[in-house]
């Protein structure tokens, strides 16, 4: 299953039935993209009719004239493409976006053999998810994620959705894509800042499912701030591979295993509702930083020992990551944990470490537990 760091290209399969798909990772070769779009699509009866596609974007990859080549290589399979530039940012994640993408889709009378092709972050895919999902009951998807954030996370797995006013991704399907696409050269662009939000999610595998990863991960922070294609090529087949594992033993949450994926999540998902979604902490953030305080919590559960909170902090700092969020109010992010979607019977539910490489979902921690950790937030 390991693959080599000096791999030009990595293929990793998600095993799901007649809804298999293959997940591709190369560097600089976005050429290449429309021969994997046509042999992807073939592998669906929908798909082995498509002609013609919607490209959703958004104003910032179009402008950089990152689109293009995606565009180009499909039309050189004979897949006409029509570009559809979406605002950047979540308030494009919703029903008006996905009304302004259902009337693409209407102008271009397409029917059930058009594919949608994201090229973009989590926003887009998540909402070029949703309209693939919804339109004419479900048609094919192509995943082409340009963040290493949606690359090891939100590309993989079949769950769209779209905001309402009242709460985040609540508008949601589970709708597999037919193939992901990732060239790391399209994080050469990214931010640094966005950069390591993505590298958060990256840690996260390697403490809930890895240690072999996390201990790699130690030892290759330098070549990845570096962006080498091919410890980027490495991390993000890996993260991949592990998040396909438990996509492929509990693909619609049904088993409660889809949990241990939400490592980091209850307290960073806390932090982001209570500092404010346009406030000074992006996604991966205040995942680091929720990390940090459920490993100080399985410590104080006698789960693990300093030293595995220490490695975590640690590699997070070393990454660039924050680990603390100071000033904001217990009451209100304890407040914020009351509504997560992992509670069972009014219970705050985590997932904790056992050891690096492990992690358990329990409602253990009592009121007086979690309020300690959270004073060191």
């Amino acid at each position: 299953m390991q693959s080599g760091q000096d791999e030009s290209e990595i293929r990793v399969p998600v095993a799901l039935g007649p809804r298999s798909y293959e997940v591709r990772v190369v560097s600089g070769r976005p050429g290449e993209f429309g021969a994997f779009a046509r042999a992807a699509l073939e592998a669906s009866w929908s798909g082995r009719s498509c002609r013609s596609a919607l490209i959703v974007t958004d104003e910032h990859l179009a402008d950089l004239g990152l689109v293009d080549p995606y565009r180009d290589a499909l039309a050189a399979v004979g897949i006409a493409p029509v570009v559809a530039v979406v605002p950047p940012g979540e308030a494009s994640k919703s029903l008006e976006g996905a009304a302004g993408l259902y009337d693409e889709l209407v102008t271009m009378r397409a029917d059930r053999h058009t594919a949608v092709v994201a090229v973009g972050g989590g926003v887009v895919g998540d909402l070029a998810g949703f309209v693939a999902a919804t339109y004419a009951r479900g048609i094919p998807l192509l995943m082409v994620p340009t963040t290493l954030l949606a690359q090891v996370d939100s590309s993989v797995g079949g769950k769209v959705g779209v905001n309402h006013p009242g709460a985040k991704n609540i508008i949601g399907a589970f709708h597999q894509p037919g193939g992901v696409w990732i060239d790391t050269e399209t994080l050469r662009t990214l931010p640094d800042r966005e950069l390591r939000c993505g590298l958060a999610e990256v840690v996260k595998y390697g403490v809930i499912l890895d240690a072999e990863f996390f201990d790699e991960l130690e030892v290759q922070v330098e070549a990845i701030l570096a962006r080498d294609p091919a410890a980027l090529r490495s991390i993000v087949a890996r993260s991949c591979r592990l998040k396909a594992m438990v996509v492929e033993r509990d693909e619609r949450e049904e088993t409660g295993l889809r949990a241990v994926l939400n490592f980091g999540h209850t307290v960073g998902h806390a932090i982001e509702a209570v500092a404010g979604y346009d406030g000074p902490y992006q996604h991966g953030e205040a995942v680091a930083i929720g990390m940090v305080a459920e490993a100080r919590l399985a410590e104080r559960l006698g789960w693990i020992g300093p030293e595995v909170v220490g490695r975590i902090e640690r590699l997070l700092v070393r990454l660039g990551l924050p680990t603390a969020a100071p000033g904001l109010d217990a009451d209100r992010l304890i407040d914020a944990m009351t509504r997560d979607k992992k509670n069972r019977g009014g219970r705050i539910r985590f997932v904790l470490p056992r050891a690096i490489g492990r992690v358990e979902l329990t409602d253990g921690p009592d009121d007086a537990e979690v309020r300690a950790v959270l004073a060191t937030v």
